[in-house]
């Protein structure tokens, strides 16, 4: 009897099973997860880790939280998925009116999606649209910034200026130009591609608007706090309400990427909230659903809604896009930061993050600098702090400093290529904002105690 037979009668095919997993790290056993709750998550043999990263930057309201599960359930029951050309659902009616009030946009109507590149993708899309329905096809220029992180589909990787990424890929990248980082630590390094001063970064933007002439730029598109890719880096003051006049000057659409710095990851609802500027189109994911559901969102300003819709409509759509379950999901995140004033949680257990870091890292000869904004603290890591010459990639620093936390059951997220885009390492913090007070002091230890051995290892 063929397999195929044994499938139609409902049988399995003999034999031992051989599928695997295509695991996201190459040449090392990962452990397996059984159980989370809070900032802790604990292995099948009963290893317990501090989740100082919240997995990428993701879960925000927490592990384990039952009434989550309770809405997905509920609305699973209910119905798990209609398509969004045919049906539209109370729950994510309810979701789009419950967010607007946070999100800095006027007038805001999201798409919601399956996570952060999608989101890009569709953002870029509602752009085009945008223009195309204003009778500016000619508006096709997109420019983002060196140091940025996007998204890894084909689309977001272009637009993102993280080379270590960008390099296997070049072949198929290309349509989009790259400005400057406002990476203040590393300004002037031109291996780096950073300015630290507004006026320079202000002037670098006019000149690629000119240099791709008059009507030819359709998007400037930046992450309001570089996270991924450099490590929490604020750009200098003033920047971002000079850029947003740069683009209102020109016709150019802000696209504030939000993926990492939204629902309360700075210390604010979303990073542009620091500096009072309002996206055209603006991104998010990651704590929209807070590690719960593949959810992102494309948002839209009332005016950019409106002339797509003036001008024929979005060509555009995903299959789990507008996902009923979600929704439901969403909405009880957003419920929980908000009664929990796990926002302001943020901005306080960030500050207390950063001081216990600066008391134990400030003096360290290879520690550059601790900078963040509420729960997004970054950990820039050097061969030399005078100089700021970082580690080559070849000693592999930054993996050995992962390695050695994880051992003391500390999990992070890091960054490599910062320096020149090939060398440099950043470590990257991001917990639960419920994480508590001893596990914040315990976080600073662990964290120093892998940099000194990492470092001393390394150097030896």
């Amino acid at each position: 009897m063929s397999i195929s037979d044994r499938s139609a009668r409902g049988e399995r095919p003999s034999g031992k099973a051989t599928g695997r997993v295509f695991q996201r790290v190459l040449g090392r056993e990962l452990p397996v997860a059984v159980r989370a709750e809070g900032a802790t998550i604990w292995d099948a043999a009963g290893r317990a880790y501090l989740d100082a990263a919240g997995g990428a930057i993701v879960v925000n309201v927490g592990h384990g939280r039952q009434s989550i599960v309770d809405a997905m359930e509920r609305q699973a029951r209910a119905f798990t998925y209609v398509h969004g050309t045919t049906f539209t659902t109370e729950p994510l009616e309810a979701y789009a009116r419950a967010v607007s009030r946070y999100l800095p946009v006027d007038d805001p109507v999201i798409y919601p999606v399956s996570g952060g590149s999608e989101a890009i993708e569709s953002a870029l899309k509602m752009v085009r649209s945008y223009h195309l329905a204003r009778r500016e096809p000619d508006r096709t220029v997109v420019i983002a910034r060196w140091g940025s992180y996007h998204g890894n589909s084909l689309g977001a990787l272009d637009l993102s200026g993280r080379e270590p990424l960008r390099r296997p890929y070049e072949p198929w990248l290309g349509r989009f130009q790259h400005v400057s980082a406002a990476y203040p630590y590393r300004a002037g390094e031109a291996a780096a591609h950073a300015l630290g001063d507004v006026d320079q970064l202000v002037a670098e933007l006019e000149s690629a608007i000119a240099e791709a002439g008059q009507g030819r730029v359709a998007a400037f598109v930046a992450e309001p706090i570089v996270g991924a890719t450099l490590g929490a880096v604020s750009p200098p003051d003033g920047y971002w309400p000079a850029i947003a006049a740069v683009c209102r000057r020109h016709g150019v659409l802000l696209v504030a990427d939000e993926v990492m710095t939204g629902f309360g990851r700075t210390g604010r609802w979303f990073g542009l909230d620091h500096w009072g500027v309002r996206a055209d189109v603006l991104t998010a994911a990651k704590g929209a659903a807070g590690g719960y559901f593949p959810l992102g969102l494309a948002v839209a300003s009332g005016n950019v809604y409106d002339t797509i819709t003036a001008g024929g409509g979005f060509v555009h759509g995903f299959t789990y896009s507008h996902s009923p379950v979600g929704a439901a999901v969403a909405g009880e995140v957003l419920r929980i930061l908000e009664t929990e004033n796990l926002v302001e949680a943020s901005a306080t257990k960030g500050e207390r993050l950063l001081n216990l870091l600066r008391d134990r890292l400030d003096d360290h000869p290879n520690v550059g600098e601790v900078r963040g904004r509420g729960l997004l603290v970054g950990v820039e890591v050097v061969a030399d702090r005078t100089t700021r010459r970082p580690f080559p990639r070849a000693a592999r620093l930054i993996e050995n400093v992962l390695s050695r936390a994880r051992d003391a059951g500390l999990l992070l997220y890091h960054g490599t290529g910062n320096a020149d885009g090939t060398n440099g390492d950043t470590v990257l913090l991001g917990p639960p904002f419920v994480v508590t007070d001893a596990e914040l002091v315990s976080i600073a230890d662990r964290l120093g105690e892998a940099i000194d051995r990492a470092t001393a290892a390394v150097s030896a």
